[in-house]
């Protein structure tokens, strides 16, 4: 293979000899890879291969670095998104700077369908939290679709239905919790989705620091260091920059037991 040809396959492009020369013809990648994306998502399963393609030919990708904005509260919604890789955090920001995660989205999650219905803004701001490729749908695009397939309206109610669902339960933790009894519960999701067993504890990684943890109880990161520390100080835990050991899981699931 010619280095040209390697450059063009690293481009995403494949080289066939043309009948009529020795030159070399460029052809795209067909869209069949986004497609196979785009059916891995709930809101689009059912969907003909036919049908995915024309949406496919529709989807551009975007690329993000981690930490980069992929849309603001407040903004114009101009189209969904769909996570073909890494991960994006949604969250809600407050005047005096307080954020409250949401939720985290990996691939195969749809981003934003709502205000495509609707027609206001983004409710929420989307940052990449790693290296990220999303799959960008304009908003005349997707009530195309929609129009010409009502099954997908009909999914998208699901979803939002089951997001509606997480929220309330964010609402409750936050209307009726302690930080204590939120920051019990992240430990336990944390050891129940990533946890790795090490002797007759549990171990885990942290986000990459207190404020961003506090985010996700909706606190602020004082209150996460206060109360981490307490509980190694009562060997609940063993804490190691980053990485948790919880030596005593009985003792923080009962921390989510008891009454406030």
């Amino acid at each position: 293979m010619s280095q040209r040809e390697k450059d063009m396959l690293r481009r995403g492009t494949r080289a066939f000899p043309s009948p009529r020369s020795d030159t070399i013809a460029i052809v795209p990648e067909p869209a069949s890879a986004v497609g196979k994306t785009l059916a891995k998502v709930p809101i689009f399963s059912g969907l003909t291969e036919s049908e995915l393609n024309f949406l496919a030919q529709r989807a551009l990708p975007r690329n993000y670095s981690a930490g980069q904005s992929v849309f603001g509260e407040g903004e114009p919604c101009s189209g969904l998104y769909v996570v073909e890789s890494g991960h994006v955090r949604i969250f809600k920001s407050s005047a005096n700077g307080r954020e409250q995660v949401l939720s985290i989205e990996g691939p195969g999650s749809s981003i934003a369908e709502l205000p495509v219905f609707d027609g206001g803004n983004y409710p929420a701001s989307v940052t990449a939290i790693d290296d990220a490729t999303l799959l960008f749908v304009s908003k005349q695009d997707f009530q195309a679709l929609c129009l010409a397939h009502p099954q997908v309206a009909l999914k998208v109610l699901r979803v939002v239905g089951s997001r509606l669902r997480r929220l309330v339960g964010i609402i409750e933790e936050l209307s009726f919790t302690t930080v204590r009894h939120r920051l019990a519960s992240f430990l336990l999701r944390l050891a129940q989705e990533d946890g790795k067993r090490c002797g007759a504890g549990v171990e885990i990684t942290l986000p990459a620091s207190n404020q961003e943890l506090a985010s996700h109880i909706g606190t602020v990161r004082e209150l996460v260091s206060r109360n981490l520390s307490r509980l190694q100080a009562e060997g609940i835990l063993q804490i190691d920059g980053r990485t948790v050991r919880i030596s005593n899981l009985q003792a923080l699931e009962a921390e989510i037991d008891s009454p406030e």
